[in-house]
C-alpha cells in the first residue's frame, strides 16, 4: 500500500437546514453502507443527529446548514453532524421523564453506539458516534 493511503473510506455532505434533508441523510447513509450489517443503527442515528442540530441550533434557522460526515473501516461505522452553533443548550445525554416530548435521542444514540463523543467547534458542535462493527469480508 502507498504511504499516503488510508484503509479509511470517508464521505461528507452540507445540508440546508431544513427538515426535509433529514430524509435525504437517511438515504445517503443507506446508499453508502448498502448491504453493511449496521447500515439500520446508523440510519436512526444520522437521522437523530441531524434532526437534533435542526430543532435546537441555528442549522435550522433560515440559511442554516449542518454538515454530516461518515467514516467506514473494517473494524469501525463513525457519523458525526457538527451543526451552526448559536444554542442555549450543549448537546448532551440525559434521562428524559416519561412524560417529556423531546430528550431521548442522544440516549437513544448511545444505545446503539459503542462511543459517542460531543466537541465544541467554537461556533457550535460536532456529535459523533461510533460503532464497532466488521464490515461484509472483514474481521470483527
Amino acid at each position: 500500500m502507498h504511504e499516503y493511503m488510508s484503509e479509511v473510506r470517508v464521505w461528507g455532505l452540507i445540508c440546508p437546514g431544513r427538515t426535509e434533508e433529514i430524509g435525504r441523510v437517511r438515504r445517503w447513509t443507506r446508499d453508502i453502507l448498502t448491504d453493511h450489517p449496521s447500515a439500520d443503527d446508523e440510519v436512526v442515528i444520522v437521522s437523530e443527529l441531524g434532526t437534533n442540530a435542526l430543532l435546537y441550533t441555528a442549522s435550522g434557522q433560515e440559511n442554516g446548514v449542518f454538515q454530516v460526515a461518515l467514516a467506514l473501516s473494517d473494524h469501525v461505522l463513525a457519523v458525526s453532524v457538527a451543526d451552526a452553533g448559536d444554542s442555549a443548550t450543549i448537546p448532551r445525554i440525559a434521562s428524559a421523564d416519561a412524560a417529556a416530548v423531546h430528550g431521548r435521542g442522544l440516549s437513544m444514540v448511545s444505545t446503539l453506539a459503542n462511543h459517542i463523543a460531543i466537541h465544541d467547534t467554537g461556533h457550535g458542535h460536532t456529535v459523533t458516534a461510533e460503532l464497532t462493527t466488521a464490515r461484509p469480508g472483514g474481521h470483527p
